[in-house]
């Protein structure tokens, strides 16, 4: 029989498949004759199917979930549905190969080409102190920057979502400072690269985006005064200006604007208010654009949680 390389959406029943997959699930269960399995979840871009791993090894036992692993097995039928019985099993690992991106959603852009976009904006920051300060957080973060997601699951809980929404909130900014041109752009743009880098200490994320938990100290203090703690140890290194310090910490401690969000002042300079703006929009185009997805011309979405419980209107034009 030939062992074929199929997404799962192709799969029919008798395929022998080989291939990678992404654990969505895994129990570890016995069955009655008191023997070990592992009933998993294995997911890629164009769907799931309920996996069985019988008899399993005491270090089968270790598949965990958002493991990508390689298999070889059989599709069969069970009560109706597809089911796919493992006969092989292995982590994947980087000599594999494997493109991320048949597995997890990711940011429409290369990571590659958004840290650079990043760096672009930077070389426009001609503050000496802002620049070092946020350079300084850049050369620490950049591993983790490459596949951060910026949130658990609202807007931008893709893999490389953090660097996505930092980008788009740079070009929406710039533009803005076209029409405000009093505007501070130093400023500006230290703010949206520095309001959300602290999101890489306040949630776990493995390499494909995908965050598991929040930490403890994400937990007990969040990144809005974890990001305020970083420019504080960074300002520090560089010996920037106290003033230049102060202003920056301001900006990332009010870019939530309500305290029941985690801000305990307002803006108060007109470049920590346009922060806010920018990055609250970015926020809800994002999730509305997400809601539409899926969605038919002239048809209402599903009410979006993020988006006060709205439905978002599909238009025919």
């Amino acid at each position: 029989m030939n062992i074929e390389n199929k997404s799962i959406n192709e799969f029919e029943a008798g395929n022998k498949i080989e291939g990678f997959f992404l654990i969505k699930s895994v129990e570890c269960k016995s069955s009655s004759n008191n023997k070990k399995y592992l009933d998993l979840t294995l997911g890629d871009k164009t769907g799931e199917i309920n996996a069985k791993l019988w008899n399993v090894t005491e270090e089968e036992e270790n598949y965990k979930i958002n493991m990508l692993i390689k298999v070889r097995g059989m599709v069969t039928e069970w009560q109706s549905s597809l089911q796919f019985k493992i006969e092989k099993i292995r982590k994947a690992d980087k000599d594999d190969g494997v493109d991320i991106t048949d597995f997890v959603p990711v940011a429409p852009y290369t990571s590659e080409e958004m840290y650079n976009l990043i760096l672009m904006f930077v070389s426009k920051i001609s503050n000496k102190d802002i620049k070092n300060i946020v350079e300084c957080i850049l050369n620490e973060s950049k591993e983790e920057m490459m596949y951060y997601p910026a949130a658990k699951s609202n807007h931008h809980s893709v893999r490389g979502g953090l660097l996505y929404h930092t980008t788009t909130m740079l070009r929406a900014g710039e533009k803005l400072c076209e029409v405000y041109d009093y505007i501070n752009t130093d400023l500006l743009y230290a703010g949206v690269i520095l309001h959300d880098i602290a999101k890489i200490e306040e949630m776990a994320s493995s390499e494909l985006g995908i965050v598991s938990e929040y930490t403890i100290e994400g937990q007990l203090l969040g990144h809005i005064i974890m990001g305020v703690k970083k420019i504080e140890i960074a300002a520090e290194k560089v010996k920037a200006d106290k003033e230049i310090k102060m202003l920056l910490e301001h900006m990332i401690l009010t870019h939530h604007y309500e305290p029941e969000y985690g801000s305990p002042k307002k803006p108060m300079i007109p470049e920590a208010e346009m922060l806010h703006r920018l990055d609250d929009l970015d926020a809800k185009m994002y999730d509305m654009r997400k809601a539409l997805e899926d969605v038919k011309p002239g048809n209402m979405s599903d009410k979006v949680w993020s988006l006060e419980k709205r439905a978002i209107y599909k238009s025919e034009i």
